[in-house]
Order: C-alpha cells, then sequence, then structure tokens
C-alpha cells in the first residue's frame, strides 16, 4: 500500500512538473533518492530474487517490463507518444509505474556490475 501512496505522489509530482516545463535536473535526485529508498524496502522483502536465475534472468527481467511498456505504446490510443500515455494512461498499473520499475531494475544491474568489479558481489 505505502508502495502505491508513494508511486501515486511521484506521478502527482511528475505530471506538475511537466505541465509547468520544469522537468529539470532538480527532480532527478527526489526521483532517485526514491528508487534508492524503495530498492532497499524491497530488497528486505525479496532479497536478490532478481539475480536468482543469472544473467539471462536478468536479462529477461528487464525484457518482460520493456515488452510492457512497448505493447502499450504500440496502440492506436498512443501510438508511440510517451508523454501523451504518461498524461492519459488510466491502467491502474500506469505506464509511469513500469517506467520506475525498468529503471529500477536497471539500477539492480548496474548496481551488481559495479559490485562485481569491486569482488563484492556473493553468488546467487
Amino acid at each position: 500500500m505505502a508502495d502505491k501512496q508513494e508511486s501515486g505522489m511521484a506521478k502527482r509530482k511528475f505530471e506538475e512538473e511537466m505541465k509547468q516545463g520544469n522537468l529539470q535536473h532538480k527532480t532527478w535526485s527526489p526521483i532517485a533518492d526514491n528508487d534508492v529508498k524503495i530498492l532497499i524496502k524491497k530488497d528486505h522483502h525479496y532479497g536478490g530474487s532478481w539475480k536468482k536465475r543469472g544473467g539471462v534472468g536478468a536479462f529477461m527481467m528487464l525484457a518482460r517490463k520493456w515488452d510492457r511498456i512497448e505493447t502499450l505504446m504500440h496502440t492506436e490510443e498512443f501510438n508511440y507518444d510517451l508523454f501523451k500515455a504518461l498524461e492519459q494512461d488510466q491502467r491502474e498499473e500506469d505506464v509511469l509505474e513500469d517506467i520506475q520499475d525498468l529503471r529500477r531494475y536497471l539500477i539492480l544491474v548496474e548496481g551488481w556490475l559495479v559490485d562485481e568489479r569491486r569482488g563484492d558481489n556473493a553468488q546467487p
């Protein structure tokens, strides 16, 4: 429930920033900070389940999320207009949530790589 509320607040802030034309670097830090908080919370619940099936599984996790976004964009309603979808998507789990999830998954993968290069990764 808290994730839904945080996502809803983030969506409203994003929509307001878009309307005002102010989606600039000042909004990036709060977005990234919120991503870190959510990733820490979800890691507590799920652990490293995203990497349980190795690199192929991690890729498929990303691909499934991208496929979900692409499927929505490839509709007559949105015709690949992401900004229109962000404004008009009425699904319970809307395109902004899909984008947020994909961004967080990408952070997980990059974080894994950084840890791997430092020698900090335990085997899944």
